[in-house]
């Protein structure tokens, strides 16, 4: 076989996989009308020939319901044996409507296969994703509550980084979003917290905590598909990203109650923000835990 023969060959099979391709993908309604429609064109076309080009008994109607009757029973290969084509050009038209007909129930069946192929993969689609929601809910259910731990007791350390010494209450620590620079003047002093023995500075604790959220949310994106919850992942990831951004950390990682760093301004608003985050993650996880 010649070179060329066989590029030949191969554009024309690429070019008929590429029709049986679209026409896989008509739907079946389609196909239907068309089938449907061919009866009434044909009968047309048989109303247009000569009365001799066709057979029929003494007496039956050759009027254009008779053409359309004798359409039906072609296209669908009844063929009753009343009306015949007698002559070549009506015998041309008769087989050319039954290998229309013949093709266009061929491709329906066809779309009815590759649809219920569709359905079925779908099915099947759904089905795993359906066992992999159940799996990554399972993951994530067992994480929350270490997750929650750490949220909480950042929380509580932003709760006292935020409010004067005199105005905090170690057994309720309830974090005011709308703290101002100057509640965080005591910053320096130890938390006054009641789960808080170490008597360290308030700052170097929710420097130490803020680090241990972050590593926990980052290992709670390695381990649990949070893609199925994306509200979830966006917070755990702002919230890491935000630490891992945080320039400030060393600044305040070691601070003692006479020497306060300068840039409390990048403090104060790495506070406002990863602090609403883990407010929004605890209602989030929350949710999740009531939902079961």
């Amino acid at each position: 076989m010649s070179v060329s023969l066989q590029k030949t060959l191969h554009a024309l099979s690429v070019r008929l996989r590429h029709f049986f391709h679209i026409i896989s993908n008509i739907r079946p309604i389609v196909w239907i009308a068309l089938y449907v429609s061919l009866i009434p064109i044909f009968a047309y076309f048989y109303s247009q020939l000569p009365d001799c080009q066709f057979r029929a008994p003494d007496g039956a109607d050759r009027d254009y319901g008779a053409w359309l009757y004798y359409s039906i029973v072609t296209i669908t290969t009844l063929g009753f044996g009343d009306y015949t084509p007698a002559h070549g050009l009506a015998q041309t038209v008769t087989a050319v409507e039954v290998m229309c007909g013949m093709l266009t129930l061929g491709f329906f069946l066809n779309a009815v296969g590759s649809m219920k192929s569709e359905i079925d993969v779908e099915a099947e689609l759904e089905k795993q994703r359906r066992v992999h929601y159940a799996v990554e809910k399972e993951k994530l259910m067992k994480s929350i509550p270490g997750v929650m731990r750490n949220i909480k007791t950042f929380l509580a350390y932003c709760y006292a980084v935020t409010t004067p010494l005199s105005k905090r209450q170690g057994d309720t620590p309830d974090y005011n979003p709308q703290f101002s620079l100057d509640d965080m003047k005591d910053m320096a002093l130890p938390t006054g917290l009641s789960f808080d023995m170490s008597k360290r500075p308030a700052v170097e604790r929710l420097m130490k905590s803020a680090s241990h959220t972050s590593l926990c949310l980052d290992s709670l994106e390695a381990r649990v598909d949070l893609t199925l919850w994306s509200g979830l992942l966006d917070n755990c990831f702002a919230f890491v990203a935000n630490w891992q951004m945080f320039s400030a950390v060393d600044s305040f990682g070691n601070i003692s109650s006479d020497h306060v760093p300068e840039d409390v301004g990048e403090l104060y608003h790495f506070i406002k923000e990863n602090a609403d985050i883990a407010m929004h993650l605890e209602e989030e996880l929350t949710s999740l835990v009531k939902a079961g």
